[in-house]
């Protein structure tokens, strides 16, 4: 018989120790954080999901590399592997680095963008929509309605609804929308892929209204996999193969190579339109540094120039998706309601189903994570009601799995934590707030349980 169980295509060369906390401890840790996980000290944190984003542990390869750094100014041999490799998988003429994700689509909505703009996208995320309302513009969400049924099984739940878009750009017009973004995978919908058929059919649509069309690219090589794995015609060819197909469809790209760049830090954004790079180049050289190193130390785009090639071997992704399938596998055979079928990079607990005797207006997200912190140290994070407001078409949790750091024992015991809050899920209140912040409120909200 064949072996079934998928290792960690890895062994592990150095470890960080984790500390134990107890529930008396953890209740007076959450209540001077004001009920937040954002403003919990990390070292108080047992299992820290609070994102995957500059998380993961990096090879003995990225590890070397950061040796090879060149820290020169202007013009430095790191670049000139930065561009090789990021330009190997995307192919656009001009790639720009940033320090990380937000400070790309930053520049990009600050040179394309303006007040009266509309912005569409299968799933804006945080950074993505406060960037494209910071400049005055609209951000329009299109998801397919199958990506708002969390229970839908639907095998890519983050397409853009194609006849939406056809229709948002008949009603307001093509000179209102300077770009339409697809986000891969799309994180805000449960982290569920984009298939093929769908970027093709939205970039025919771009392209026949003269319309660029840009991927929000944080995960796309995991995106790359789920294509692989579930679209027809995709099986024989490789990861990368998939994603060079993708990003030909598309006009340039805003990347966070904290995801799928196995980086702890940067970024990129890409185009081959000359004129707008030189528009970017010059916003980037006035916040960010010098075209050739955008904010990053010549350590971090050697970094990326060997993490972003090494997210696209199919081991590490066998591993990866199988190992967040484990997660929510084991949590649904209890009752435990996610977003099927489970995300590449998180677990998405439906918040609304777990806890329906509270309203949204209470945050039941944020009062779920709060109650998983509680049980059993695990921070995670809510993407609902908080952190959308009137956007917001669903209430989850997200347990965003860091890349190459936690092991099986460690999925073996979220379960168990999860579990365990399920069968006391009644006692959970709801969730008010105290103070918020104008954008991204999130990130510095403080909240106390409702009476």
């Amino acid at each position: 018989m064949p072996v079934r169980t998928i290792i960690e295509p890895f062994r592990i060369k150095s470890v960080e120790p984790i500390r134990w906390t107890t529930r008396e401890q953890r209740e007076e840790l959450l209540k001077a954080a004001h009920y937040n996980l954002f403003l919990l000290r990390a070292d108080d944190v047992l299992i820290d999901l609070l994102t995957d984003s500059g998380t993961g542990a990096m090879s003995t390869h990225q590890w070397a590399a950061i040796m090879e750094g060149d820290e020169s100014y202007a013009g430095s041999r790191s670049y000139d592997r930065f561009y090789n490799s990021v330009h190997d998988i995307v192919g656009y003429k001009h790639i720009i680095p940033t320090h990380q994700g937000r400070a790309a689509e930053r520049i990009l909505f600050g040179v394309t963008c303006k007040k009266g703009h509309v912005v569409p996208n299968n799933t804006h995320f945080d950074t993505t929509r406060a960037n494209v309302e910071f400049v005055g513009a609209e951000a329009v969400d299109l998801l397919i309605s199958e990506g708002r049924q969390p229970s839908s099984q639907y095998p890519f739940k983050g397409n853009m609804d194609v006849a939406a878009l056809e229709a948002l750009i008949e009603r307001v017009g093509r000179e209102r929308i300077p770009l339409v973004m697809l986000t891969v995978t799309n994180n805000s919908g449960g982290g569920q892929p984009v298939s093929m058929e769908n970027v093709r059919q939205v970039s025919a649509i771009c392209k026949r209204h003269g319309i660029p069309l840009y991927f929000d690219a944080c995960r796309f090589a995991e995106n790359a996999w789920f294509i692989k794995l579930r679209e027809p015609g995709y099986v024989d060819k490789t990861p990368k193969e998939i994603a060079q197909e993708m990003f030909r469809h598309g006009d340039g790209c805003t990347m966070s190579a904290k995801k799928d760049g196995m980086a702890n830090i940067g970024g990129f954004l890409c185009t081959s339109d000359d004129l707008l790079a030189q528009q970017e180049k010059d916003l980037l050289i006035l916040t960010e540094g010098y075209p050739t190193y955008g904010g990053l130390a010549g350590r971090d785009l050697e970094a990326i120039a060997v993490g972003i090639q090494e997210a696209l071997q199919e081991d590490y992704l066998r591993y990866r998706i199988a190992s967040t399938a484990y997660l929510g596998n084991h949590i649904d055979e209890a009752g435990v309601p996610i977003v099927q079928p489970p995300g590449g990079h998180a677990i998405y607990i439906d918040a609304r189903a777990f806890l329906p005797h509270v309203p949204s207006d209470q945050f039941p997200g944020v009062a779920l994570a709060a109650e998983l912190y509680l049980e059993g140290g695990v921070r995670s994070v809510e993407i609902g009601t908080l952190m959308f407001a009137g956007s917001a078409q669903m209430d989850l949790v997200r347990l965003a799995m860091p890349r190459r750091v936690y092991t099986q024992s460690h999925v073996d015991y979220l379960v168990e934590v999860i579990i365990e809050v399920f069968r006391n899920r009644e006692k959970i209140k709801g969730m008010r707030l105290t103070y918020e912040a104008p954008f991204l409120r999130h990130f510095t909200a403080r909240l106390t349980p409702v009476d």
